[in-house]
């Protein structure tokens, strides 16, 4: 099974954008950050300027939020890099004439319905700023572990 990174690749350079503010915010040090490719990196900027997310202007390395990091959620990342919004998906390839296989599509979506909307909703109450304020607040705490 392949994973998708999107997400947090997308929640990654929002939280990049933000705390390097002054410093190097070139498609090429987000990458490194991300350990990626530049290129992945421009797609999914582009995703997040189209979603509103981030702003930026052609020919200037200056990329900026394009809203409050407090006003942007998990949930809104999710919806402007991710392809398929579905969490889970059921195997539709069964043997209908099994009891199992006839059946297990049906009892499946109702099940993953229910957990697509459940994590819809917590994603959609984590903030970017709280995404950045950990971050910041891990660093801390291991600067003061390295110092010690």
């Amino acid at each position: 099974m392949k994973y998708s990174h999107k997400l947090s690749d997308g929640v990654h350079i929002l939280a990049y954008v933000d705390i390097y503010r002054d410093g190097d915010l070139s498609s090429a040090a987000i990458a490194r950050s991300i350990e990626s490719n530049p290129s992945l990196v421009r797609r999914l900027m582009s995703r997040l300027v189209k979603a509103g997310l981030l702003k930026s202007q052609p020919g200037a390395v200056a990329p900026v939020l394009g809203r409050p990091a407090a006003a942007i959620s998990l949930y809104d990342v999710y919806c402007a890099v991710e392809d398929n919004h579905n969490l889970l998906h059921v195997d539709e390839k069964t043997n209908p004439k099994c009891v199992v296989g006839g059946n297990i599509q049906d009892t499946l979506n109702g099940v993953y319905a229910e957990i697509q909307d459940t994590a819809e909703r917590k994603m959609a109450s984590v903030s970017l700023q709280q995404i950045i304020d950990d971050i910041l607040q891990r660093e801390q705490r291991r600067d003061r572990a390295e110092a010690e």
